[in-house]
Order: structure tokens, then C-alpha cells, then sequence
């Protein structure tokens, strides 16, 4: 195993965490509903997300009316701040309380504000799919997970986005998804895909349709599952082309999954990597090249280097 050279990558274990991201995710989608309520619905979903900010994810600025509202999950005070540019704001204690506590907390303090806002209550890509006011199970705060996973975050979002750089072609922000619980950032071929299967747990099947309605290449870090219980980064393509997990990727750690359809890698094994960042560098460089080359993507056309402008 090689020496880490970069100790300030936080541990991050899957059974510590587990029970809080359970929690949290849930309130994540709920602040994401009313972001997504009040956002033109913009190509593949990407007004639903959060961003990582110095403090934590936010919804970014909200229109409403004639200002605007933001709401910030800050991990650091562990604290929820519902501000307007009205110069009213509101704050809400992170501890351990139930989802049902949660929503109808934040439901009343949006009233106090004067921000009226319907959502659909239910979770979506979890199943059961507990209604959020009724949802007494899930109820963990472990404000050392969260503050690692953060910091975890923080490193990996500003690295997805100096790989981002790497394509002048269509590519989204580097965002948060509520659904999956995961940082993503996805290029594109530009042409049309065949029209996806849907299928994904409590999500409208034409919404995953719209999703992929191009070819992508994408990857993301996600905490991890029951069923493959690591923190891991992912990466992918759709639709999956012959060969594309046969191709040779980087670093050593990094393997395919048959069953998932999509390459992977431990966050452990960046942690302990010599140089952390080079070493995620690799793993998103490689996977997109054994996407783009079975896909045959105008690679030319689509890739560019900027860094001839850097001072």
C-alpha cells in the first residue's frame, strides 16, 4: 500500500456513516422539492440539485415572487439557513430528530417568511418510500460523519471541477444529487440516445428518460450501500457500449462491476494514495476515454486544455 502524503483526507466508514446519510439524504430531498417547485425545469434535471458551498450544500439563489430565497445545509454549525432577499432568514438546529420533525419545522418557518410552497412528500429512489411527515424511522445526526463527509466533498468537488475544465463540449455542473446522495458531473457525446428503460425506484420513468436522452459519460462519489458497503467514486456511460468494461482504466484499485455496468473506486484507496488528487484525476480521465473511444465520440471536437492561460 502506498504512503498518503495528504493526511487532511478525512476517514470516511461506512457503518459510522451510514445511519446519518439515511437521515440526512431524506432531508436533502426535501429541501431539494422546493428548489424544484420553484426552478424551470431545465434539461436532464439539473434544477433540482445542490451545490457544494464552504459551509455545506445549497439550493444556490431560489426565484420567488419578486426576490429570491436560498436554503443552506451548513455542516460546519450544523445549522439549516433559510435566507430572502428580502432580508428575512430563518435558522433550523441540525441534531438527531426524525424526518417528520424536520419537514414540518421547515414547512413553518417557510410560512413565517411568506414562502408558500407545495412539494410532493414522498422520497423518490428509495423504497419504501416513507411520506416525510410520517417518517418517525429515520432519525440520525452524527455531526462527526457529516463533518467528514463534507470535508470529503469539499476536496472532491473542487476536483471533479478542475476535470470538468478538460471539455469544451456539452457538460453539466459539478452538483449534488438529492436522490442518489451523490456528487456528479456528466459530459456528452451530443447526439441522441436510445430511449432509456426507466425503471428506477419511486421516479417517473419519462423523467429518466429526459435524463439520458443523450449519450453520457459520467461520474460521481456516493457513500456507498448495504450492498456494496464502501464510499466509492463511480463512473459510467450511456448508453453502455460494447467493450467499455473490458477497457484498460486507472489507477490499479479501480474494476468493473458486471452487475452495476460501471467502473469503480474505493475512497480509501484515494486516501491513502501518495498523491490523492492525481490518483481521481486518473480514475475520471480513463473511465471517459473508455467511454469515448467505444462510443466513438468526436474526442477532437469535444476535449480542450486551457491551462496555457493560467498564471
Amino acid at each position: 500500500m502506498a504512503t498518503r502524503s495528504n493526511n487532511s483526507w478525512p476517514e470516511l466508514n461506512f457503518d459510522k456513516l451510514k445511519d446519518t446519510v439515511a437521515t440526512v439524504q431524506l432531508w436533502t430531498q426535501i429541501v431539494g422539492k422546493i428548489r424544484m417547485k420553484n426552478m424551470p425545469w431545465l434539461n436532464h434535471s439539473w434544477h433540482v440539485t445542490l451545490y457544494v458551498y464552504p459551509r455545506g450544500l445549497t439550493t444556490g439563489n431560489i426565484p420567488y415572487g419578486d426576490g429570491s430565497f436560498q436554503i443552506d445545509f451548513d455542516f460546519i454549525a450544523h445549522e439549516l439557513l433559510i435566507t430572502s432577499s428580502s432580508g428575512e432568514s430563518q435558522k433550523m438546529e441540525l441534531y438527531p430528530r426524525t424526518v417528520a420533525s424536520f419537514y414540518t419545522e421547515l414547512f413553518e418557518k417557510l410560512k413565517v417568511m411568506g414562502i408558500d410552497v407545495t412539494i410532493y412528500a414522498c422520497p423518490n429512489e428509495i423504497d419504501p418510500a416513507i411520506p416525510f411527515e410520517k417518517d418517525e424511522v429515520h432519525k440520525s445526526y452524527d455531526k462527526k460523519q457529516i463533518s467528514l463527509f463534507f470535508t470529503a466533498l469539499l476536496k472532491i468537488n473542487a476536483i471533479f471541477n478542475k476535470f470538468r475544465a478538460g471539455f469544451s463540449g456539452k457538460c453539466s455542473p459539478v452538483h449534488f444529487f438529492w436522490g442518489g446522495f451523490d456528487l456528479a458531473v456528466t459530459r456528452f457525446s451530443g447526439r441522441r440516445a436510445p430511449l432509456h428503460p426507466g425503471g428506477i425506484p419511486n421516479m417517473p420513468d419519462r423523467v429518466m428518460q429526459e435524463a439520458y436522452s443523450h449519450e453520457v459519460s459520467s461520474c460521481g462519489f456516493w457513500p456507498g450501500s448495504e450492498q456494496f458497503p464502501h464510499p466509492a467514486f463511480y463512473a459510467y456511460c450511456y448508453p453502455t457500449t460494447a467493450g467499455f468494461g473490458e477497457q484498460p482504466v486507472k489507477p490499479a484499485q479501480a474494476f468493473y462491476s458486471t452487475e452495476m455496468g460501471e467502473f469503480f473506486l474505493k475512497y480509501e484507496d484515494v486516501r491513502q494514495a501518495a498523491n490523492p488528487e492525481n490518483n481521481l484525476l486518473e480514475f475520471l480521465e480513463t473511465t471517459y476515454i473508455a467511454a469515448a473511444n467505444t462510443g466513438n465520440w468526436d474526442r477532437e471536437a469535444l476535449e480542450c486544455d486551457f491551462s496555457s492561460f493560467e498564471s
